[in-house]
């Protein structure tokens, strides 16, 4: 009888696990780990080891299951750290894998040495570890999972000596089941709906908590109960309520002073799913503006332990809405007018529009939002044009938007590629709509050669506006004029994209972009556009 190696049995967990993609960029450290690699799993290669943490980033968030990432050793991961940061940031479960050298040359340290690999990969995993002896890379992958997916969610890192994988196993490994959500102390979810209920004027403040945990329809129910307003928690990466809904009073400013300002009359607010509270800018101020008692329910201690005002529960953030809902007194009385913030989600509104020979970047998004079809998904990282893109492009359904929670840019593009195939894997064929900044499209440009090669139609749809705008708007607000490095001259977008295998086209008018849109999601390679807009510095506050 043939001796199961620790390469068959960690194989065969991950079958059981249903965890048969892999994202990576192969290096010597990992080639052991990756010969004679299965039929049934899939191995999705991209040029640079961020791109494939991305990719499996949007890859688990649109299957909502973890996913496994392959990196180069130490190197690979310090390439990664950017998109792992943002992953941790996500809440996105993922198994973070990397080679070592071989366990006899450890000690010397030699070319390539992970030194430290539970140590390089902090603050933003959850776990990290390198196992002490062979036979204990299953049960580790095991343990990975099982972190990478209970509360909160997030990425998890394991470091496994070349010479592992061909070491005999002691045996099939132990597969066991681990829940995912938990439910909030009854006395205390009690006492917060009998804050709400009471309440004169009361706001809820949803977070991606809940679109994660699918609580879209919930925390519908539990506002149209309540008539109260909802507003957006600041910067939210995926959205958790419709922005067509006659409740919906927009996404919040992320800066101290605005965001008090703006929830100013309320008596009682709650956030959902999102921590208290994500700022960026500094514009000195009070929290939360007198009168207003703030609650919190989030899934992470962290979250909870760093706020600087309200009380908190810790519960996963549906199964608290649907406490919330069945404990609430439904309130007839009417809110005051929903406040219009025709910005919708967008932490800051459009720029003021000017005019000139190019399309503004208003423009060109209302003219994507109708040329493309109603159910098409929506990736972004256009920092410098937020406003309007929010502005154009309302989100009214649930698994429709998805953006970074870090600011970290080089992720979208990545994540796009796994929503994308993601969209393909389930049937649900989605068309996918990616819209990067030419600033933001360098960070991980290489990304293209992997949706051409996985031949996915996506679009993606760079506004071209030669400069670091939302660094500018920066400077403005923080007074140091004559900064250098914020203008982008001579990237030639279109010769770029057919480099990696993608269409590649400049449109100027809005008549060549319906005509481009038509064309682009019947395609069997990803299509790039290259818009150029009149350049605006948008406002932050």
């Amino acid at each position: 009888m043939k001796v199961k190696t620790i390469r068959d049995v960690t194989f065969d967990l991950l079958r059981q696990l249903e965890l048969t993609t892999l994202f990576g960029n192969p290096g010597s450290t990992e080639e052991t780990f990756l010969k004679d690699f299965p039929e049934d799993f899939r191995y999705v290669q991209t040029l640079h080891e961020s791109s494939a943490v991305g990719a499996a980033d949007g890859y688990a968030q649109a299957t909502r299951k973890p996913a496994i990432v392959n990196v180069h050793t130490s190197a690979g991961l310090s390439n990664s750290m950017s998109n792992i940061m943002t992953a941790a940031q996500n809440k996105t479960p993922l198994i973070i894998t990397a080679g070592n050298q071989t366990r006899e040359m450890l000690l010397m340290e030699p070319w390539l040495t992970n030194v430290s690999p539970t140590e390089l990969p902090k603050p933003w995993i959850k776990w990290s570890y390198e196992p002490v002896r062979a036979e204990d890379v299953p049960a580790a992958f095991m343990r990975a999972y099982a972190m990478a997916l209970q509360p909160p969610a997030g990425p998890v890192f394991l470091s496994i000596p070349l010479d592992d994988w061909d070491k005999p196993a002691l045996g099939d490994a132990v597969v066991r089941s681990v829940a995912s959500q938990y439910a909030p102390d009854p006395t205390r979810i009690s006492q917060f709906a009998d804050l709400l209920s009471t309440a004169k004027n009361p706001a809820l403040i949803y977070g991606a908590g809940i679109a994660r945990g699918q609580g879209w329809d919930i925390g519908i129910q539990l506002a149209e109960k309540l008539n109260c307003h909802v507003f957006s928690a600041p910067a939210s990466e995926v959205p958790s309520f419709p922005e067509t809904h006659p409740l919906y009073a927009g996404g919040l400013p992320f800066a101290i002073e605005p965001l008090s300002k703006k929830l100013a009359g309320y008596d009682v607010a709650i956030v959902i799913g999102a921590p208290i509270f994500r700022y960026y800018p500094y514009v000195a101020g009070e929290y939360i503006p007198e009168g207003l008692q703030l609650l919190h329910i989030t899934d992470d201690p962290n979250e909870s332990g760093r706020a600087p005002v309200g009380d908190s529960l810790l519960s996963s953030p549906v199964l608290a809405l649907e406490a919330l809902f069945n404990l609430v007194q439904k309130r007839a009385a009417t809110p005051p007018q929903t406040p219009q913030q025709s910005h919708g989600m967008s932490p800051h509104p459009a720029a003021e529009q000017q005019e000139g020979d190019q399309l503004s970047a208003l423009e060109l998004f209302k003219g994507l939002r109708e040329f493309t079809p109603e159910n098409t998904v929506l990736v972004e990282e256009s920092p410098s044009n937020l406003g309007e893109l929010h502005t154009a492009w309302p989100i009214d359904k649930p698994d429709s938007f998805y953006t970074f929670a870090s600011g970290s840019l080089g992720w979208n593009l990545p994540a796009s590629i796994g929503i994308a195939l993601a969209e393909r894997d389930s049937g649900r064929n989605r068309p996918v709509i990616a819209i990067i900044g030419d600033g933001s499209l360098q960070y991980s440009i290489q990304g293209l050669w992997t949706a051409a090669q996985l031949k996915l139609p996506i679009l993606f749809v760079v506004p071209r506006n030669g400069e670091y705008a939302i660094l500018k708007s920066f400077a403005k607000l923080e007074d140091s004029p004559g900064v250098p490095g914020l203008d982008l001259p001579d990237l030639d977008i279109v010769s770029l994209a057919k480099g990696y295998g993608c269409i590649g086209v400049r449109a100027e008018t809005l008549d060549e972009i319906n005509q481009i849109c038509k064309e682009a999601f019947s395609r069997s390679v990803p299509t790039v556009i290259e818009v150029p807009i009149i350049p605006t510095t948008p406002p932050l506050l």
